[in-house]
């Protein structure tokens, strides 16, 4: 892979046996399989000889990819490699994938058999040029993928669009049955740069993809629930981190810190570019509530909301930096302080987050990304070696945000035993929560 790991590939190339019109036929195939395995489907491709051609149809494209429904509802353990070749094979004697060739026309068959052999050798570039809209651009174009096609997903994408930080936005619907809701109004007054898909393909090469999925399954206990996530995620995450290699993760699925984990372990991608939206919303309310409503300016650096995302959220101030109040026209103490962001915490309560005003803020973590802004945001990123934490969890810090995700925490934050101890605490019942899961 392109950021200098290793990992075994398995792939298994040969024939599958296929009637049509009365006659037999062995057609050459190849399954790539992730090191993902079972929970994620292979990439299935055609391997034609010279003397064969591809027939474009249904459930093959142009470059000998396959596409069936068997790897589209892919779901471990019912889906299995025999399944998979018993539909193809029925699919196939529907619509016959290739078709022979004259010798003059195989010339032009051997570019097309040299894509393909990188392909199934796992040569081919990711990071390749992008063709949109039949023109090419180069690894600038900014690509942002939005999984879930629920209300936050639509929010996103219509906050994204809206901020014109990417050149193309992909809505992928993983949702069953016809196009409906918000995404059929999208369909229907169609936006520039927005695409609706069901295939993971279609989010090939992001710089950004964007988590917004949460199981609908009947769990009855917390655990439960989130077990129900992290299934949904196994057949997520692996797939597209294989498209899009170099993407940052941006998790926004809830428990976030507890997702962001799952979606850190199942993409094998660096800490530094797997990241929850955390408690950026909350910050940026907590600071326009000092300066805005409370009429406080601090000096230096601000004050951030940080750890778990909801009732546990921690204000803290960086450094060791002090406020003026305007009011009392003074230096505030630290008593001072710790009134002031008690006065704000008590604002924020009533606040309360829609997916519209998370959608904003997910677009701005996403600017910041695609611009390398270098911006601070409170976000969740593994807080491993933070505050005494010992474990692998992530909560909220504040980071510089910018191309490759997280270049830097900030810290040390002001010293606040309180503060500490709180993150601390969250670390623990997080950490207990994940080391129950089934990943």
């Amino acid at each position: 892979f392109k950021d200098g790991s290793l990992k075994d590939l398995l792939n298994f190339s040969g024939t599958i046996p296929v009637k049509y019109q009365g006659n037999s036929y062995n057609i050459p195939i190849c399954l790539w399989i992730l090191d993902s395995h079972p929970f994620a489907p292979p990439i299935c491709l055609l391997k034609p000889t010279i003397n064969m051609e591809i027939s474009v149809g249904k459930h093959v494209d142009a470059r000998g990819r396959i596409y069936l429904p068997y790897l589209q509802n892919w779901s471990h353990p019912k889906s299995i490699i025999i399944g998979l070749i018993k539909e193809m094979i029925e699919k196939f004697e529907e619509e016959l994938p290739l078709y022979s060739v004259s010798s003059s026309d195989e010339a032009k068959q051997l570019e097309l058999l040299s894509y393909i052999a990188k392909i199934t050798t796992g040569e081919t570039d990711m990071n390749s040029k992008t063709r949109v809209g039949g023109q090419k651009k180069d690894g600038g174009f900014n690509k942002v993928t939005v999984i879930g096609a629920g209300d936050l997903g639509i929010a996103c994408v219509l906050a994204i669009a809206a901020k014109g930080a990417a050149d193309q936005v992909v809505l992928l619907d993983l949702s069953e049955g016809a196009t409906k809701g918000g995404t059929m109004d999208l369909d229907i007054f169609a936006l520039p740069n927005v695409e609706i898909s069901k295939d993971f393909s279609a989010s090939a090469n992001s710089k950004v993809v964007v988590l917004t999925v949460n199981s609908l399954g009947n769990a009855q206990s917390y655990l439960g629930v989130i077990q129900s996530n992290v299934d949904l995620f196994r057949g997520i995450v692996p797939a597209v981190a294989h498209y899009s290699r170099n993407s940052v993760l941006l998790v926004a699925s809830h428990p976030v810190e507890i997702m962001t984990y799952v979606s850190w372990k199942l993409s094998a991608f660096p800490k530094s570019r797997v990241i929850g939206i955390g408690c950026n919303l909350d910050t940026e309310r907590f600071q326009y509530i000092i300066t805005n409503l409370l009429k406080a300016q601090t000096i230096g650096k601000e004050a951030w909301i940080i750890g778990e995302r909801g009732e546990d959220k921690v204000p803290a101030w960086s450094g060791s930096n002090l406020v003026t109040c305007h009011q009392t026209e003074g230096i505030v103490n630290d008593n001072s302080q710790e009134q002031l962001a008690n006065r704000a915490m008590e604002v924020l309560k009533g606040k309360g987050q829609k997916s519209w005003s998370v959608g904003l803020s997910i677009a701005d973590l996403i600017e910041s990304i695609l611009k390398n802004k270098r911006k601070i945001h409170s976000i969740s990123t593994l807080a491993k070696g933070c505050c005494n934490i010992n474990s692998e969890v992530f909560l909220s810090m504040p980071c510089i945000l910018g191309t490759n995700g997280v270049t830097e925490i900030i810290k040390p934050l002001k010293e606040d035993k309180l503060v500490a101890k709180k993150l601390q605490s969250s670390a623990a019942s997080i950490h207990d929560l994940q080391q129950q899961l089934k990943l």
